[in-house]
């Protein structure tokens, strides 16, 4: 009978931490590229164009406005996740079910590489 493993090796922890660092680099261009589409207000120069047009995209602005708030807040969340993951390979618990106890499998991690959860504890929680 083989023992079951409590945590990845340092030689995964590297991989994961490769892979995640990737995607925090990848995330953080994002963020900025939304936050700077959110700062320039979309300002198509409509001031010379019919009423009616322009309070449509008025309307637009303000939906277009809201979603990028949406998007960023979700990118600063997704980014604050990754640097989460990231600390928890260097105290050698990452990819630990914070349910279960049990070791995430390493295929969840590498397609969601903050979870902290397994899907068995994923599964519980419907």
């Amino acid at each position: 009978m083989t023992e079951e493993k409590t945590r990845y090796s340092d030689a995964e922890l590297k991989e994961f931490r490769d892979i995640i660092q990737d995607k925090l680099d990848k995330a953080e261009r994002d963020y900025e590229l939304i936050k700077e589409t959110f700062m320039n207000g979309l300002d198509n120069g409509t001031d010379d164009t019919s009423p009616t047009f322009k309070a449509f995209e008025e309307g637009s602005e303000t939906m277009s406005k809201e979603q990028n708030a949406q998007l960023a807040a979700r990118q600063e969340k997704f980014i604050r996740d990754l640097k989460n993951a990231l600390v928890r390979i260097e105290n050698k618990t990452y990819g630990i079910c914070r349910v279960t106890g049990k070791l995430i499998n390493k295929e969840r991690l590498k397609l969601v590489p903050h979870a902290t959860l397994s899907i068995e504890a994923k599964n519980m929680q419907r």
